[in-house]
């Protein structure tokens, strides 16, 4: 029989798991498999709904620089929000990179409607945004 601890962190907290292996086979904590399923569900991947009375369609795709550039570029990436020098949420919204990194959570602000402040994408513009993220947001 055989012992071995794993150390994972959870919250930020190591955490020990112990695992057991007799006769070849490995018998599992329950503690274990609750820290399994957590991950798992934390790493799923979905994507947002549509706003309250639009779907979304992603036949057409769409591309950063004929596509989401323009968008960024006069609704986002302007004094005040996330132009040059910007702290706000993000911060800057103006390099291909920077909005890459940016994705997930301009695709929430979008698709909840908190951004842009002040005013609102059309469904056009919105779906744009997501399409193009859920494609993997490539550098075309």
């Amino acid at each position: 029989m055989s012992s071995y601890f794993l150390t994972t962190a959870t919250d930020n907290q190591p955490k020990k798991i112990h695992v057991v292996i007799a006769n070849g086979v490995m018998k599992i904590y329950p503690s274990l498999v609750i820290i399994i399923c957590v991950v798992i569900g934390a790493c799923s991947k979905s994507s947002p709904t549509a706003p309250p009375g639009m779907s979304i369609n992603c036949s057409v795709p769409k591309t950063f620089s004929n596509d989401v550039l323009p968008i960024t570029s006069t609704r986002c990436a302007i004094s005040g929000c996330h132009g040059s020098g910007s702290s706000n949420g993000p911060g800057e919204l103006i390099t291909y990179q920077q909005i890459f990194n940016a994705r997930s959570n301009i695709q929430s602000a979008v698709v909840s409607g908190l951004m842009p402040q002040g005013s609102s994408l059309s469904d056009a513009q919105i779906s744009a945004i997501v399409c193009w993220i859920d494609s993997g947001a490539p550098n075309n």
